[in-house]
């Protein structure tokens, strides 16, 4: 097991489902045994583990449960024998009363679904601070992401507001649940979409006839062992994702992966969101990260659109900062200190709010009709 240390020099898993908390209290399914993460034998053991209160977390769930974030959240929080917090109202988020829940029950881990969640968190936090009236989140042991990504600025701010919390990334699917995990801490922040795999999760080639070896570059992103049985009455699609490669049979959902030289790997985004645009492939979501990287921007996605010249063409759908003023080219000569020329938008649409789904994770169809409506606007 993959362990870091708290600021009081407690070991900590580092696997993103535990939360930040000492490794004597994973979750029931990852409770190390002779240091390695082995699940147990019966549900009796799962049970003793509960009662024991030695993986007693209290956990704040914000995300709908029809997140896979919230749901596995709290089935670890329950089979650990942990109280499972849920907001006061259920129909509408309050980053201020969520803070006020969060020091009235003094919770212990927060899980979010990316910049749509900690986003009006921090900007709460900030705010009850600058009027010297801070929430005491002193109870509050880690942030964990899931589900979308976290901006680095964003990621930045969340560690300055709340200097004593880890931030743990994990990344997975509904398909094969978590995969792979890193763990932040102020003046220690890993880089963005840069992940440490589990055992069971490695990168496959494009042909998806073998698995890579640390430094190969890009396939993939696929694991064995614990996966799905498929997918219920679509044999085709069971097919195509639980691949057998040489005897193992693999999930692989179709994210794109880079496995780096060190053996970690490189989360570069969903294959059927990539924009080929001039016969090159632009994973939005690091086109994403490098725009919101202005501090004028509040939200941004990034969608492709047809262009005779380059097939498809680049462009950002942006949210700004409320009272803000800022250029078009502003904004994308930032882009372009973080990303290839070639990923650069070729456009920016501004809208008052980017619309996100419940879960948090964009909704790229919406944005694809505000790019279509925006051209047709312009053409008139």
């Amino acid at each position: 097991m993959s362990t870091s240390s708290t600021p009081g020099g407690r070991p900590v898993c580092r696997k993103a489902c535990c939360g930040g908390r000492t490794t004597s209290s994973c979750p029931p399914w990852a409770a190390p045994r002779s240091g390695a993460p082995e699940p147990h034998a019966s549900y009796d053991a799962i049970a003793e583990h509960a009662r024991s209160g030695e993986a007693q977390m209290k956990l704040l769930v914000v995300a709908p449960f029809m997140h896979g974030n919230a749901q596995w959240s709290s089935f670890y929080t329950i089979t650990g024998g942990g109280t499972v917090v849920l907001p006061d109202d259920t129909r509408h988020f309050s980053a201020a009363d969520t803070l006020d829940l969060v020091q009235r029950e003094r919770v212990i881990s927060i899980p979010v679904v990316g910049d749509a969640m900690a986003l009006p968190l921090v900007e709460e936090v900030e705010r009850a601070s600058a009027a010297g009236a801070g929430y005491d989140l002193s109870s509050v042991a880690a942030v964990n992401n899931g589900g979308a990504p976290l901006s680095p600025s964003l990621r930045s701010r969340l560690l300055e507001a709340i200097p004593h919390v880890l931030l743990l990334d994990g990344a997975g699917s509904s398909e094969t649940g978590i995969q792979m995990s890193s763990v932040s801490v102020k003046g220690a922040e890993v880089e963005a979409a840069i992940f440490t795999p589990q055992p069971d999760t490695a990168v496959l080639d494009d042909a998806l006839t073998r698995v890579l070896e640390p430094g190969e570059g890009g396939g993939w992103l696929a694991r064995r062992d614990r996966v799905p049985l498929g997918y219920l009455g679509d044999s085709d699609k069971t097919a195509r994702t639980f691949p057998t490669v040489d005897g193992v049979r693999w999930a692989v959902p179709g994210d794109r992966a880079d496995l780096l030289d060190d053996g970690r790997i490189a989360l570069l985004g969903r294959d059927n969101i990539t924009i080929n645009s001039g016969g090159e492939k632009i994973f939005v979501e690091e086109v994403e990260r490098a725009i919101i990287g202005h501090p004028a921007v509040r939200d941004v996605i990034v969608v492709g659109r047809p262009s005779s010249r380059w097939g498809s063409e680049v462009v950002a759908v942006v949210e700004l900062q409320d009272d803000v003023a800022v250029r078009d080219e502003e904004l994308l000569a930032e882009c372009g200190r973080h990303v290839a020329r070639y990923k650069v938008p070729k456009a920016v649409v501004r809208v008052d709010r980017v619309v996100r789904a419940p879960t948090g994770k964009a909704d790229y169809r919406w944005a694809e009709e505000v790019v279509t409506d925006a051209r047709q606007r312009a053409s008139v």
